[in-house]
């Protein structure tokens, strides 16, 4: 069975992947919209095909699974959240026919933890991982829920159950990405570093992880030239990965250079975290398309706001506050973005938002966070500096 959530996607959902909100389909029958750009994707017409074979056996349970796990494996890499709709409109028929099948609860667990749904989402991956144990699956994903609440003792005892059950990579690079937000960044760099040269037979999707991974903490160390060798060998592996993208954007962004960020981009405006970057680099560019990009954006913000759609404030803080310029609104969405979730980014974007508001306090939580971790990043520490000054 084709294995759902690779590596190189598992304990990456801190980058979620649009902005709206999925919309569910009422049955398998049922043809919202023929996607775009898509239509020589094998991937797309593979599970385009297996959707037609359900529609034909709509009781076939293994099947059933399939398509809703090639269809998130989708929406990861592609950035469209319609794929995820598809697929919980797939598994909705299972939630009384299949109690004791650990694939069913592995797939609801992880569209549980998409819509920040995370309680849930932990529940119903302890039972995918107590009806199959031996699946390494369940505990990343946990680790990966745990890391994004900065839960990092429960972390690292998700990362302790990999060990057993996972490539030994996957179990270093999770130990190491919540080691590396605890005060041993360095040490965890250099495990995590050893450990993928010394894994030549690790697929490709966990090689692409681990590389971003070392490129995001390369760059915590300022070491940039090794940052951009871990991003350029990650893209080399030739795997679509909005993630990687995103984080490879953002780091020719923060170095003045947008023009390669927007031909890194270019044929990416239906994602919405791309169009982000993108319209981000084309003000920075002053490129004639940044308008347009900007607006495209303002227009989804709408959208999803209309919808009750709170999935991804934080993105909407940096639109509002690099793109729009309106720190008020950016620091709206910050916080209510920090109650859920706790990543760097988002502490990150808490405190810019609060010193462009000139509200120094309401970063207090991300400055907690950031001093009682011990977290390494000499942007983020300049940034506590600067607000520390604010209050005076």
């Amino acid at each position: 069975m084709h294995r759902f959530a690779t590596p190189a996607l598992i304990l990456a959902l801190a980058l979620s992947p649009a902005f709206a909100a999925p919309f569910t389909p009422a049955g398998d029958a049922e043809v919202v919209e023929r996607l775009p750009a898509t239509t020589n994707d094998p991937s797309v017409r593979r599970v385009e095909s297996l959707r037609k074979q359900l529609a034909a056996r709509p009781f076939d349970v293994d099947l059933r699974l399939e398509v809703a796990r090639r269809y998130f494996d989708l929406a990861m890499a592609q950035g469209d959240p319609r794929y995820v709709g598809y697929a919980s409109a797939a598994i909705a028929p299972l939630e009384k026919a299949a109690p004791d099948n650990a694939a069913y609860w592995l797939v609801r667990g992880v569209l549980q933890q998409y819509s920040h749904d995370f309680n849930g989402a932990l529940a119903s991956l302890k039972r995918a991982g107590e009806l199959d144990p031996q699946s390494p699956e369940p505990p990343a994903w946990r680790a990966a829920i745990d890391m994004v609440q900065a839960k990092y003792a429960d972390a690292l005892a998700e990362c302790a159950k990999l060990a057993a059950v996972a490539h030994p990579l996957h179990a270093q690079g999770c130990t190491a990405y919540a080691q590396a937000n605890t005060g041993q960044l360095r040490p965890a760099y250099d495990a995590l570093t050893k450990a993928l040269a010394e894994s030549r037979d690790a697929p490709a999707g966990l090689k692409l992880w681990v590389r971003t991974r070392l490129a995001e903490m390369a760059i915590r160390l300022q070491r940039t030239d090794e940052a951009e060798r871990h991003f350029k060998e990650a893209l080399a592996l030739g795997i679509t990965d909005q993630f990687l993208l995103g984080a490879y954007a953002d780091f020719l962004l923060a170095r003045k250079r947008p023009q390669e960020a927007i031909a890194l981009l270019k044929d990416w405006e239906r994602s919405d975290i791309l169009l982000l970057r993108l319209a981000l680099a084309g003000k920075a560019a002053d490129d004639a398309r940044a308008k347009g990009w900007a607006s495209q954006l303002r227009e989804r913000f709408d959208d999803a706001a209309k919808r009750g759609d709170t999935l991804h404030e934080q993105e909407a803080a940096r639109f509002e506050l690099d793109v729009q310029g309106n720190a008020a609104r950016a620091l709206e969405f910050a916080v209510r973005n920090y109650a859920t979730q706790k990543e760097a980014r988002d502490a990150e974007m808490l405190m810019r938002a609060a010193l462009a508001a000139n509200q120094p306090k309401a970063a207090d939580p991300a400055l907690a966070w950031l001093q009682s971790n011990g977290y390494e990043d000499p942007a983020l520490v300049a940034l506590a500096a600067q607000l520390a000054g604010a209050k005076k």
